[in-house]
């Protein structure tokens, strides 16, 4: 038996004068506490990147300590827990990314104890790191069929996905959903979690080559919002593959969606709005409200929610997309600036270590 790490390489923030605001990274030398009751320890073998990342070095984002690991997407395998014999040692996890949210079906149940790992005092880990302390109960074991960098683009997009497409918009076999923004990571799992639902998946993006990548995966058609009339080009494109309306719109940008939308959006559709990328505000009037459209918003769900998206994703062996392989902690700047141009087609993940691990007890 090796001995474990006392040591951890980690992706940490620091505060940056420059203006524009663009705080910096580094790669740090951190100690690996001892063990308390109810902690494993996990080697960490890939940790994927989201948009909180960018927004954090942005100061865009709330809550954030400086001298804090980023990341909160990581899969691995736990190497050592504080309990004796413990069955989850050597076996393949991921980290449940939130805390404060376990089952309530609307929101957190302490509002103010809800946090999500990484960059942030609460919880106070992340995942681009080597190795992380973490509460036993908050790793899932990770599909079989699925490699860590898969699983390591899995969590965050997965049950932000998960909660938009069925807990809220309720897809069903047959429905006819609208996904906006595809291509993030997020839009991208909603539309792979819809389709093994059975239902008809338009897509809309404002590059020709993501509509593309789009269809090739199974959706029905899509259309570019940067043509001014791409809600009509959506209801001649509804028409033509026999579909009256949509029944639901999975949106990641607000601003003026409803009214977008709303002409072909059934009496009674949802628009499930998770994201806000083209403005603050979303236009909702009383033409959709004499139509009895909703409007539900929708963020990262519950860790029961987390469990319920990896049991259907398991049983439909759906494989996250993911865009981009990095490899080593040492190249995450080059998934920073990915990021900033938003080229890519689902999940850029960072390959942090390969080699298998050794330790055992």
């Amino acid at each position: 038996m090796l001995p474990l790490p006392e040591t951890t390489k980690a992706i940490t923030v620091h505060k940056s004068t420059r203006k524009p605001t663009y705080h910096d990274v580094k790669i740090e030398t951190k100690p690996i506490r001892s063990l308390s009751d109810g902690e494993v320890l996990v080697k960490i073998t890939a940790a994927g990147f989201n948009r909180r990342e960018l927004w954090t070095r942005l100061g865009q984002y709330p809550g954030i300590v400086f001298g804090a690991t980023l990341g909160a997407d990581g899969a691995g395998i736990v190497v050592a827990s504080a309990k004796p014999g413990d069955e989850l040692v050597n076996k393949r996890v991921f980290l449940v990314p939130t805390r404060g949210w376990e089952k309530h079906p609307l929101a957190p149940e302490a509002a103010q104890a809800f946090g999500i790992v990484g960059g942030g005092r609460l919880p106070p880990i992340g995942t681009f790191t080597e190795y992380v302390v973490v509460e036993r109960d908050q790793v899932v074991l990770t599909p079989e069929y699925l490699d860590d960098v898969h699983a390591a683009a899995w969590p965050v997009g997965g049950v932000t996905a998960w909660r938009a497409a069925v807990v809220n918009a309720r897809v069903e076999k047959g429905h006819n959903v609208l996904i906006t923004g595809i291509g993030g990571g997020v839009a991208v799992l909603a539309m792979q979690i819809c389709l093994a639902r059975g239902a008809n998946v338009y897509v809309t993006s404002g590059k020709e080559s993501k509509l593309s990548q789009a269809k090739r995966l199974g959706a029905t058609g899509g259309v570019n919002y940067k043509q001014a009339d791409w809600p009509s080009q959506l209801a001649n494109l509804l028409k033509t593959n026999g579909h009256a309306h949509l029944d639901a719109v999975i949106d990641s940008a607000g601003g003026d969606i409803a009214l977008q939308t709303g002409k072909i959006l059934k009496p009674g559709g949802r628009i499930v709005c998770y994201g806000a990328t083209a403005g603050p505000k979303i236009t909702f009037t009383m033409r959709e409200i004499l139509k009895n459209q909703q409007l539900i918003g929708s963020t990262m769900g519950s860790h029961q929610d987390l469990i319920d998206a990896t049991r259907f994703l398991a049983d439909h062996h759906i494989v996250p997309v993911v865009s981009h392989i990095l490899n080593g902690l040492s190249a995450a700047e080059e998934g920073f600036e990915l990021l900033k141009t938003g080229d890519q087609f689902g999940k850029i993940v960072i390959k942090v270590d390969s080699a298998p691990p050794q330790a055992k007890l």
